[in-house]
């Protein structure tokens, strides 16, 4: 059992070292299919170069286009800084209900995003994965399917966004009684949930630069708190007495993380209140996915070998605090 731990802890540590490489998932290859003029479309794409093979054009999976649609000229690639670019002009006939269009692959795992915007109508958007790289253009959205890829997204950034979800396990470790720690997440969601409507709708916004540094500091608070806690047991911090509204305060900043992050995604015209909602929730059953993980992993420690409780602590405590101090330097500085 001892030796379970130690391969908990060793994981713990790992993922914490490998987080600064990747502290943002929320960025798949986006594809999109758009109408120009009557019968004349564009089909451009990008995917993140971290989801290729080699970060070379000779890697780019190939688009797949309407069969109704016939390319015109040459596809046009290009590499960016962090992602590799495509386009290609289609010349389309009659109507794209039921054609499909898409990646002729997704590499490993990924996620992607396929987005058809016609002139007239409603633009219509899915999540591709590696087993579906393409997606069915419907004669009309289903708010459902939209609803519950969505949902997919939201629950998907809290997991693989490793600031988020440093910020949640630090949350845990300060507060680790179940009820508390689920109203501090609850508080977390609200906040961020406000700031990212709002953001979305056009109500309110910052640059990305200082929201991502606060982002960062935001952990290293946590982090410092948890050290501080584990030091006096006793010792009463503010953090301790509410976290809820620590939670709060610091979600409305994640809050426009989410917003910068799901504006590289879009929002499906006239299904936004839909995607929005869905994506909240499906970031808070992420949430409570992972405090259960943690409570669970801290019961059995205690329960299993107790007087391992305090050193894993203290190394969940600081190896989260030095990569949330990697991230704030890295974003303030570099």
């Amino acid at each position: 059992m001892i030796r379970r731990v130690v391969a908990m802890l060793a994981a713990l540590l790992a993922a914490c070292a490998a987080a600064p490489l990747a502290a943002d998932e929320l960025r798949p290859a986006v594809i999109e299919l758009t109408e120009r003029a009557s019968g004349e479309w564009t089909i451009e794409w990008q995917i993140p170069v971290a989801a290729t093979r080699s970060g070379e054009i000779a890697a780019l999976p190939g688009p797949v286009i309407p069969a109704a649609c016939t390319m015109q000229g040459e596809l046009v690639q290009r590499a960016a800084p962090t992602a590799l670019l495509g386009s290609a002009r289609l010349i389309c006939d009659g109507t794209l209900a039921g054609e499909v269009f898409g990646f002729s692959e997704l590499i490993g795992s990924a996620d992607a995003i396929a987005r058809m915007i016609p002139r007239e109508g409603t633009a219509q958007t899915f999540r591709l994965t590696a087993a579906a790289p393409t997606a069915a253009i419907a004669a009309a959205p289903d708010r459902w399917q939209v609803a519950g890829d969505y949902f997919i997204i939201g629950a998907q950034h809290i997991l693989r966004g490793w600031d988020h979800l440093l910020f949640v396990i630090a949350l845990v470790l300060l507060v680790r009684a179940p009820w508390p720690v689920i109203k501090a997440a609850t508080a977390f969601t609200i906040a961020h949930s406000i700031t990212l409507v709002a953001t979305a709708l056009g109500y309110a916004g910052l640059p990305s630069r200082p929201v991502e540094a606060l982002i960062a500091l935001s952990i290293v608070f946590l982090a410092v708190e948890v050290a501080l806690v584990l030091r006096d047991p006793q010792r009463r911090t503010w953090a301790r007495r509410v976290p809820w509204l620590v939670a709060f305060g610091f979600g409305l900043f994640h809050g426009f993380g989410f917003a910068g992050a799901l504006a590289d995604i879009g929002l499906p015209q006239g299904e936004i209140a839909a995607a929005l909602m869905a994506f909240n929730i499906g970031v808070e059953a992420g949430q409570l996915l992972v405090i259960a993980g943690v409570l669970a992993l801290l019961a059995a420690i205690i329960r299993t070998v107790p007087r391992l409780e305090l050193p894993a602590l203290r190394v969940a405590a600081y190896g989260i605090g030095i990569t949330g101090s990697f991230w704030l330097f890295e974003r303030v500085i570099l």
